[in-house]
């Protein structure tokens, strides 16, 4: 079935996971224990972040959790905060996050467009992180759908999201492709429909995502090539 449209996670796929997320994650970490060693490593235990290697582990929540989620598992630990408060302070912090893209984006996209293909975002991020970070890189006027966990259609993996990028776009799911670097997009696409493309500048195993994917290729620069098989 050919593809017409293409919906992308953001982290870990259109932004490399680790060069970007790692060194938010430390710096996050630093603020909210206000300088109390112990209750920053239970923090970085409770999300599985390595505070030695200054990386996230492969099985950590954050890779495809919500910032409300993520808020809720830091929330016994930040005395200091409510919740609620907490979940903004993820929010607000994550969208000023240094970037890493993980191919230009710009040429990228545009490569994309040319050949008529529609194209979104759908993160599991907040809504105004994604916006921050696209608008940054100079390449939000690309996206015809941007929305995150908050933006009233659902989160990954439930595929109330995508299918809302496919009546946004007038595009029909089964001619659209999911491209993330989870099981959580790869879920969510087979949930609605999808093609499903999954790429490795994640967290994630190539084992760990084929069994869930049409492809996985090393990272979204490769989709023309897939485009041209």
């Amino acid at each position: 079935m050919p593809v017409d449209a293409f919906l992308f996670d953001k982290d870990g796929t259109l932004f490399d996971f680790s060069e970007t997320w790692n060194t938010w994650a430390a710096d996050m970490l630093a603020q909210l224990s206000q300088g109390d060693a112990a209750r920053a490593e239970a923090m970085a235990e409770a999300i599985s972040f390595d505070l030695d290697q200054q990386s996230f582990r492969a099985d950590s929540m954050v890779i495809a959790g919500t910032n409300g989620e993520v808020a809720a598992v830091l929330a016994p630990f930040v005395t200091q905060m409510k919740e609620a408060e907490l979940e903004r302070f993820l929010a607000q912090s994550a969208a000023s996050a240094a970037l890493r893209e993980a191919v230009p984006l710009a040429d990228f996209l545009d490569g994309l467009l040319a050949r008529g293909k529609v194209l979104g975002v759908m993160t599991n991020d907040a809504e105004i992180s994604a916006i921050s970070q696209l608008e940054r890189s100079g390449v939000l006027d690309r996206f015809a759908f941007v929305a995150g966990f908050d933006s009233g259609h659902g989160a990954k993996p439930d595929a109330d999201p995508l299918l809302a990028f496919c009546a946004a776009a007038g595009v029909a799911p089964e001619r659209t492709a999911m491209v993330g670097d989870s099981l959580h997009d790869l879920i969510a696409g087979a949930a609605a429909g999808m093609t499903r493309i999954g790429v490795l500048t994640g967290m994630a195993e190539h084992s760990d995502l084929a069994p869930h994917a049409d492809v996985v290729l090393p990272h979204i620069g490769h989709i023309p090539d897939w485009l041209d098989r």
